[in-house]
């Protein structure tokens, strides 16, 4: 499923070029960084390929599915040099201005999950979303959410602070009968 669907379809129906897009599984600052020193290899492979004698050996890099996914959701050649600089650019930008949270959750999350997460937050916050996912054993259930500016406890330990004069109520209540 392509991110920012709808988003491209309105473009689309408005004749202007669909919006830079992040795939699923491209969905924290580490995978961004990634694929930018992926390009670099591969501008570099393609020069050093361009300074060779004709008739030499040719061989071409493999990409990383990441890359090859997120080549894919924007419709970009990676044999031309305009593409890759304008992908570097705009993952160097993505890195710099996209919304960045940090999840913590108990467990260790599934793919599929973190996929479903993430395709949320592009659709409803921004479209360029990156989220670091972490662990916090301590908490329970639930998870804890960071902005740079923000922070959401949304826990079963914070729920239990939270009701815990309700919780003695009803324990105080139960042992008396």
């Amino acid at each position: 499923m392509e991110p920012n669907t709808q988003q491209t379809k309105q473009q689309a129906s408005e004749g202007s070029k669909p919006v830079f897009g992040l795939p699923p599984s491209v969905y924290n600052p580490r995978d961004v960084r990634r694929l930018i020193n992926e390009i670099d290899a591969l501008d570099n492979t393609l020069l050093q390929l361009g300074l060779r004698q004709p008739g030499s050996e040719v061989k071409l890099p493999r990409t990383s599915r990441l890359l090859d996914e997120l080549v894919a959701v924007n419709g970009l050649n990676l044999l031309q040099e305009n593409d890759r600089h304008g992908l570097k650019t705009l993952l160097e930008q993505t890195i710099k201005q996209a919304p960045l949270l940090h999840i913590s959750f108990a467990a260790d999350p599934s793919p599929s999950f973190i996929d479903k997460l993430i395709l949320w937050f592009r659709d409803e916050i921004h479209p360029l979303t990156l989220i670091t996912v972490g662990l916090q054993p301590n908490i329970g259930a639930g998870c804890v959410v960071r902005t740079t500016n923000k922070y959401f406890d949304l826990s079963l330990r914070q729920d239990f602070i939270q009701k815990k004069d309700l919780l003695k109520q009803a324990l105080d209540i139960g042992a008396k009968a």
